[in-house]
């Protein structure tokens, strides 16, 4: 019989084996696979194997609006748009939702966390993405599906939010995460023509890679618990995370989730923060 824990963290994460067999369920999962064309590199993700089912959706337009200044790289996507693209991919508040990328689920995370923000309540991650269902010896297909649309209604607000002002008083009165690698968080690199570096005064270094596996999928539970505990993210209390523009801290926002820990996420993240000179930045390896 699983542990309470491992119930906590199939809610969030699911094992291939564990998606296959909802797929043999009578009522299986609408799974998405969230597709990329890396937007620095152009490499695209999409290689030629598909879960079977699986329709498509695209991580950098789906999930997220063009980038504005005073709202980041990678803005909240427009409602409207988000619930023709919900629709179209057949997805129904009554059904599991299963997100699965590439590998390490970083894309499938901000589709996760922007679909729970829109309101469907059941929504999980294949943990390790495509990668780790392969390795398994799983079934793939060698085309993307397409689902009977749905009249499924969203709105936003679903999920736990910080602006720049109150992602700045979480690093005082409770704890903020930044989830950007360590170099980024010190100040040392520049990052996507940011004209500031550093981080939020008070903010603690966390970085999304950290919660994985070198062979990809998320560290167990218990490893995970000891690290946030030791950052004192554990559950009851104030947590937020942000990252550079909202797709690392949905990582860790996830990860926290699959322990038990509910954080807030900063969409705009420090690519919006910085918009505004008169915010204070700090550089350093020290909150």
């Amino acid at each position: 019989m699983p542990t309470p824990d491992a119930e906590v963290r199939r809610k969030v994460l699911l094992s291939p084996q564990e998606l296959w067999d909802m797929l043999q369920g009578d009522v299986p999962p609408t799974v998405i696979a969230v597709q990329s064309i890396n937007p620095y590199t152009g490499v695209d993700s999409r290689n030629g194997h598909w879960i079977p089912g699986a329709v498509d959706a695209e991580a950098y337009t789906d999930f997220a609006a063009p980038a504005a200044p005073d709202q980041g790289q990678r803005p909240l996507p427009r409602i409207d748009a988000l619930q023709a693209a919900v629709q179209r991919w057949g997805i129904r508040k009554d059904r599991t939702v299963v997100l699965y990328d590439p590998e390490r689920t970083m894309t499938a995370a901000r589709a996760w966390w922007v679909l729970k923000w829109a309101g469907i309540p059941d929504v999980r991650v294949l943990d390790g993405g495509l990668d780790a269902w392969m390795k398994a010896g799983l079934e793939t297909s060698q085309h993307a599906d397409v689902n009977e649309k749905t009249d499924t209604e969203i709105s936003p607000g679903h999920m736990p939010e910080l602006t720049a002002e109150t992602a700045l008083a979480l690093a005082s009165d409770g704890v903020l995460l930044d989830a950007r690698i360590r170099p980024n968080y010190i100040g040392g690199l520049p990052e996507g023509g940011d004209p500031k570096r550093g981080h939020i005064p008070g903010a603690l270094s966390a970085p999304a890679p950290d919660n994985f596996t070198d062979e990809g999928p998320m560290t167990n539970g218990p490893t995970l618990a000891e690290m946030y505990r030791g950052l004192g993210a554990t559950d009851g209390a104030q947590v937020g995370v942000y990252c550079g523009a909202g797709m690392s801290a949905a990582v860790t926002v996830l990860a926290l989730a699959s322990i038990g820990v509910e954080a807030a996420m900063y969409p705009g993240s420090w690519s919006q923060y910085i918009h505004d000179s008169d915010r204070p930045v700090k550089r350093g390896p020290f909150p």
